[in-house]
């Protein structure tokens, strides 16, 4: 990591702030913030709505799109991590978690550990 680059403690600690100077922590519940990550989640998938896979594939080659996507990304982020912030739990924790849980139950097709080698 480069020296200024934003990590997740930090972007974290700059929303906490943010929600802070504005009075808004009383509204930041687990409900709110899981209701306010859902709404961008599905602006997200607005931009891509009825789009070929071809068309969305091209998504970011279109200036005005890229920011777009790059808006809702940023916005579903910072719900999630008020969200997880709000709970108690380490979002990068859980994700480690959860991957090492996933490929022990989808482990790669014709190893060893497949015990599903004729779906593959």
């Amino acid at each position: 990591m480069q020296p200024g680059e934003p990590t997740l403690e930090g972007l974290r600690q700059r929303l906490v702030e943010f929600a802070a100077a504005r009075r808004w922590e009383p509204y930041h519940t687990p409900k709110n913030l899981a209701a306010a990550l859902t709404v961008e989640a599905g602006e997200l998938l607005e931009i891509f709505q009825w789009l070929t896979p071809e068309q969305a594939a091209a998504v970011m080659s279109d200036p005005d799109r890229a920011h777009r996507v790059r808006d809702e990304v940023a916005d579903v982020l910072a719900y999630l991590v008020q969200f997880c912030t709000a709970v108690g739990v380490d979002p990068l924790e859980a994700l480690a978690a959860k991957i090492e849980r996933n490929e022990h139950r989808f482990p790669v097709p014709g190893t060893a550990t497949d015990v599903n080698p004729g779906l593959a």
